[in-house]
């Protein structure tokens, strides 16, 4: 199967030749540093386009169309724009903490990206409690939220990192509970050995419809952690303005905007790697010939495809059901997606005890 594995082989390899080990590994280090930041901003300038076009598709109009072919320049422009935005700090803000926060949400969307495989042989970290490390570092990302919204010395600000907070931590539970229910059928919490398991067939097919309940369930907490609509309680612009971030301006609001669209990503690459197989290509049993057919095409074009796929599907989301009121959203979890996720983990339990899946 092709993959990017040669790639890194190579580069290890060449650094091991021309230089001591200390030195080699602290290249490394410093080429996965860059190689992390390159990739946030190139999905940063992307992601925005692709969100634009989607709407503009779904409200029949073109959307951007002025700045290159396309308009996949216009994000580029607005990038520009913001750059030379003079960031403005208000009056009576914790200055520390106002300044801090942006930089507090970045930097655990670059942890989270660790033991995400992109491709066959091709993380940056093969820990073998991935999925653990996901759960517990994703919950930090509402450290930032609530200290934006407090250091920032604004009502909206402040209510809107409330709300933030009460979304994030509700509905981690029910995505928990989705990701053990993978954990349970493959016996492990390393992403390698849950990509590896789906060989024969992905856990969507492979897990019956306990697989597909959770799937539907990780899907609906995800969307609102990421305070994605039709869950952007956090930042109802007709209620809170603009919420957590309303006093942020220039950079450091862009790295917010920048962190959600991040964020997108990294939880639809993981949905793509639970419920999807990652870059494991789709093959149906022992179907040889089939299999070996599908092995043609490269692994990370198996992970990028799923990925876009499933952010396809939450941009869908945003600009095809109306905001819920924060009652309605804390009821839906509360009282619908964690019971049913609590009952479904137990019959998945069921499920992988007696071997009933395929």
């Amino acid at each position: 199967m092709l993959s990017l594995e040669g790639l890194t082989n190579f580069i290890h390899e060449w650094l091991g030749n021309h230089f001591n080990p200390t030195l080699a590994l602290l290249t490394e280090f410093v080429l996965v540093g860059v190689s992390a930041i390159a990739l946030f901003a190139l999905l940063g300038l992307s992601l925005v386009w692709m969100e634009r076009k989607v709407a503009a598709v779904m409200q029949i109009r073109l959307g951007p169309n002025r700045l290159g072919p396309k308009g996949i320049f216009q994000t580029s422009a607005d990038t520009l724009k913001l750059i030379m935005k003079e960031a403005l700090v208000p009056d009576g803000a914790d200055k520390f903490l106002f300044n801090l926060a942006p930089f507090v949400v970045m930097i655990v969307a670059m942890l989270i990206l660790a033991p995400i495989a992109f491709a066959k042989n091709f993380q940056i970290w093969d820990i073998n409690i991935g999925v653990l490390y996901l759960t517990a570092i994703s919950s930090l990302s509402v450290i930032g939220v609530l200290m934006a919204g407090w250091a920032s010395n604004n009502k909206y600000s402040l209510l809107g990192a409330m709300r933030s907070g009460a979304q994030i931590v509700s509905y981690e539970l029910s995505a928990g509970l989705s990701v053990l229910s993978i954990v349970v059928l493959t016996g492990s919490l390393s992403m390698n050995d849950i990509i590896l398991s789906q060989e024969d067939g992905w856990w969507i097919f492979k897990g019956h419809i306990p697989a597909i309940i959770s799937f539907v369930i990780f899907i609906i907490a995800v969307t609102a952690e990421t305070n994605r609509a039709p869950f952007d309680m956090a930042e109802a612009e007709s209620e809170l303005t603009a919420g957590f971030h309303t006093e942020y301006s220039g950079m450091r609001f862009a790295l917010f905007f920048l962190a959600e669209y991040i964020n997108i990503f990294i939880v639809c690459a993981i949905g793509a790697t639970l419920f999807f197989g990652g870059w494991m290509p789709f093959h149906i049993g022992h179907w040889e010939t089939f299999n070996h057919i599908m092995d043609y095409i490269p692994s990370s074009i198996w992970f990028f495809g799923k990925t876009i796929g499933l952010i396809f599907l939450i941009m869908w989301f945003r600009w095809t059901f109306p905001r819920l009121r924060i009652d309605q959203l804390l009821n839906l979890e509360w009282k619908y997606l964690l019971p049913i996720s609590m009952f479904n983990l137990l019959l998945m339990t069921v499920v992988a005890i007696m071997g009933w899946h395929f």
